[in-house]
């Protein structure tokens, strides 16, 4: 007895052991930010910081709207300073999204070691990944958080008319300041990834050609290869019945992001089959009550008593301007005077909120993911319409004039909003089926 009891756990230890090791072998190019690793010491900071961030969103969560001086709040620890804007605003998105911020908290602010990504993305960018790999935090620019809290009344205004929206959700903004050494701004955003278990290949799609094809062999082992557009060419986005709702949510996305004056966005994809017990309980009624549940639960939000004020977002605008410590630019100098805020078109007969359910919802998959995961009969998607803030202003404009006389007739991403919007759709059609 003694001797099958000691083979048992033996056993459950070499199980245990060889887990860790698949494991180690899944995560190329995630590397774990460790004592020993060069941003070990910014990371514990920023883990401190967004604990007093969120516990300080926790214990205001009573009120009706968010006061000016919520907009952006510093909070002062043992050697840095951290920075949170328009947190409020931010917190109604997550619980949009059925995060509690408990649940936030555990996952940014726990014990365990944050992942660093490292791909073949030219973005200078520094990407990090909660250990739980559910949330990305990534290093941004002044001007690029700037042009994110100038848009954010749209951008909230936008999830609210289209909830099941692909767009990447942003969770938080947030400047780590250490005295005489380091000033970061950089946002909280969900990863479209998410679980990542399964997932082996990684699309960046932008629906053009030129510079749109990455060798698979050639990202190293110690990266992650994202592949692009040309790769992908002999290929198709299988969605079955999905297919209909998504080409239409991709081209409601991009006609916002073309009214925000933006281009260069991405859709990040990536798919996995599904297992045969997905597939049968896909059509369970209990699974079927579950994703009707998740989908409702969303139609409310995030709607409420509490809208994000356009004065505070205002004021959190204007506290990223202000500041002259990073870049020289402004949003401004490449926005131009203004910024449209999308208009909200109030469905008042059974009719028309019949046909904005139909095109605009769709039953969610029981999974905590839910907004960048789309089933098709046979494969799961991962979808996520990310990188938006690269607005057209003079240097694009220029940049455009040069693409056009270097490389004559070919198809490359520096173009007018208009029309960038119209091959993104383009292609997602093209590839949907």
């Amino acid at each position: 007895m003694a001797q099958r009891q000691a083979a048992g756990t033996s056993r459950a230890a070499s199980r245990r052991r060889w887990w860790h090791l698949r494991q180690r072998w899944r995560m190329v190019g995630v590397f774990e930010v460790n004592p020993d690793h060069e941003f070990y010491h910014l990371t514990s900071m920023i883990k401190e910081g967004l604990h007093a961030s969120i516990q300080t969103t926790m214990d205001t969560s009573g009120q009706d709207t968010p006061a000016a001086e919520d907009v952006k709040v510093e909070q002062t620890q043992e050697g840095f300073e951290m920075q949170t804007f328009a947190g409020s605003v931010f917190s109604k998105l997550r619980r949009s999204l059925d995060i509690t911020e408990e649940e936030y908290m555990t996952s940014l602010c726990s014990e365990d070691c944050y992942l660093q990504f490292v791909s073949n993305s030219k973005s200078k960018a520094d990407f990090f990944i909660t250990n739980d790999k559910r949330f990305f935090l990534k290093t941004q620019s002044r001007r690029e958080v700037n042009f994110l809290l100038s848009s954010l009344q749209a951008y909230m205004d936008h999830l609210e008319k289209y909830p099941h929206s692909l767009m990447v959700r942003f969770l938080g903004v947030h400047r780590i300041v250490i005295p005489n050494q380091i000033k970061k701004y950089f946002i909280v955003m969900q990863s479209v990834f998410y679980p990542d278990e399964r997932i082996n290949i990684r699309y960046d799609i932008k629906g053009c050609e030129l510079g749109r094809w990455t060798d698979p062999d050639k990202g190293g082992k110690r990266v992650i290869t994202v592949l692009k557009d040309n790769n992908f060419e002999g290929q198709s986005v299988a969605l079955g019945q999905e297919k209909s709702w998504f080409a239409n949510q991709v081209k409601v996305d991009a006609a916002f992001l073309q009214g925000l004056n933006v281009l260069d966005y991405s859709l990040l994809l990536a798919h996995q089959p599904l297992h045969r017990d997905e597939l049968e309980g896909k059509h369970s009624l209990a699974n079927l009550v579950l994703r009707t549940t998740k989908s409702v639960d969303l139609v409310d939000s995030p709607t409420g008593s509490d809208p994000p004020t356009g004065p505070g977002l205002r004021e959190a605008e204007a506290e990223v301007a202000s500041d002259t410590t990073d870049e020289p630019q402004t949003a401004a100098e490449d926005a131009g005077d203004g910024i449209p805020l999308q208009e909200m078109k109030e469905t008042s007969t059974d009719s028309e909120l019949q046909e904005f359910l139909e095109h605009h919802r769709r039953l969610l998959p029981n999974c905590k993911n839910a907004i960048h995961v789309v089933d098709g009969p046979d494969h799961r998607y991962f979808v996520g319409i990310i990188d938006i803030f690269t607005v057209y202003g003079w240097k694009k404009r220029l940049e455009n004039v040069w693409k056009r006389l270097r490389y004559p007739g070919r198809a490359f991403s520096t173009v007018r909003p208009a029309k960038y919007s119209h091959r993104f759709c383009q292609w997602i059609q093209n590839h949907s089926q």
